[in-house]
């Protein structure tokens, strides 16, 4: 019986030990004694039997905290705070109280956890230090989903702690990462953040993608962008831009059709939709101009026609238009020689050739004059402006030429021999 009493007393002696180590640790907490009070807790858990001690582990996680959030003892003890994240979580296992100290303290050790966090995160981040901004964000973002799975919070996404860690590990180039992040904002269709639009997020998700040759997440962010910001011209662009690339033309022009009946007054889109069909429908560089090549011509047209209705002065629109016509003409003149025939007939159908061609290039002639309208009274114009110009000029003078109108070929030449000059 004595033998039975000993033990009874030693084991209540050891119980009384752990807890003045424990009530130890928070009182040199209680007196900003840092390392003394990490010393004291660590030695309580050492002891396998304390590890399933609620209290201990609640007073490490104050402990720890309290050592990341002093500049001095964070630096001593760099990983602290991930040291008092894990304590956080030991607590939340072998409470047995409901989390009745967690409560108590109005739960202030997990928002300093996860403040702690981020406060470092962004002055890392400010300090250009993208790599240690990206731990951090990444720790804000782990306390946050460990809450969130307590029941601690609603918020089923950190979208500020989720946009920084993607922006800090974009500019450490890490673009993989990156990726991780921002498709976690887009999954979960955040527009902004904060009062600021995140529709470059989606941007750079669909050129990132696109750029892996990943066409599957292409196609499903750009769902998800057309979805959020429905008017963005960065959208339409790119899908022509990655049909472009693959080289169907049929795709092409069935996705410009979808466009322009959706952006109706984007003369853009048509002037490009008007040019890709003539381009395609008059390219002999591969063998003979399509079957439905007056078709598509046709369509061009029309597509450039439209281009002019919204905007007027855009005089690229009016020089193809003009180059349609000229070329058509030009052809017309060129099946003349095809007809070598002497006979009533044959010398018939060459004159009725002339004059289809002739009246092609009187179709084509206004449209050279816009260009001349929009462009030569202007000063300085860029390359591309002085280009058209030039062009238009030329094709008006060999015009005016078969015409045999002398004042109009001086008149074009004079103006075509004076661009660089006079802009």
């Amino acid at each position: 019986m004595r033998r039975l009493l000993l033990t009874g007393f030693l084991a209540a002696a050891g119980m009384g030990l752990f807890a003045q180590s424990v009530d130890k640790a928070k009182d040199l907490l209680k007196s900003n004694k840092l390392p003394e009070a990490k010393a004291e807790i660590d030695k309580a858990l050492t002891v396998e039997k304390n590890q399933k001690n609620a209290e201990a582990w609640y007073t490490k996680l104050k402990v720890y905290n309290a050592l990341a959030a002093n500049d001095q003892t964070r630096a001593q003890y760099p990983d602290a705070r991930d040291q008092a994240f894990e304590a956080l979580k030991k607590y939340t296992e072998v409470d047995d109280k409901k989390l009745l100290l967690l409560q108590v303290d109005g739960y202030k050790p997990v928002n300093e956890i996860y403040q702690g966090y981020f406060q470092i995160g962004a002055n890392d981040y400010n300090a250009q230090k993208y790599d240690d901004a990206l731990k951090n964000f990444n720790g804000a973002l782990a306390a946050s989903s460990f809450m969130n799975s307590k029941g601690w919070t609603k918020l089923t996404i950190d979208t500020t702690s989720t946009l920084y860690a993607g922006i800090s590990a974009e500019k450490a180039g890490k673009k993989d990462t990156a990726a991780v992040y921002y498709g976690k904002l887009a999954d979960a269709k955040i527009a902004n953040i904060n009062g600021s639009n995140m529709i470059d997020i989606y941007k750079w998700l669909v050129d990132y993608y696109n750029t892996k040759k990943d066409d599957a997440n292409t196609q499903k962010y750009l769902t998800l962008a057309k979805e959020q910001y429905p008017e963005d011209l960065f959208w339409p662009s790119t899908e022509l831009d990655i049909i472009r690339e693959k080289g169907d033309k049929r795709a092409l022009f069935a996705k410009y059709d979808e466009i322009v009946t959706k952006f109706t007054k984007n003369h853009l889109f048509f002037f490009n939709f008007g040019l890709e069909l003539y381009q395609y429908a008059s390219d002999t560089t591969k063998g003979p101009r399509p079957a439905d090549y007056e078709a598509l011509t046709a369509k061009s047209q029309e597509m450039l026609k439209k281009c002019l209705e919204i905007q007027p002065d855009y005089p690229q629109a009016a020089l193809v238009l003009g180059q349609i016509s000229y070329n058509t003409g030009v052809d017309l003149q060129g099946q003349t020689k095809k007809i070598p025939g002497k006979g009533p007939e044959d010398i018939k159908k060459r004159a009725d050739l002339r004059i289809a061609a002739g009246k092609k290039f009187d179709e084509a002639i206004p449209y050279f004059e816009m260009v001349d309208k929009d462009l030569g009274g202007k000063g300085k114009l860029k390359m591309d402006e002085k280009g058209a110009l030039k062009d238009a000029y030329d094709l008006l003078i060999n015009i005016y030429e078969q015409k045999n109108v002398k004042d109009k070929v001086d008149l074009y030449t004079n103006k075509f021999n004076n661009v660089d000059k006079d802009h």
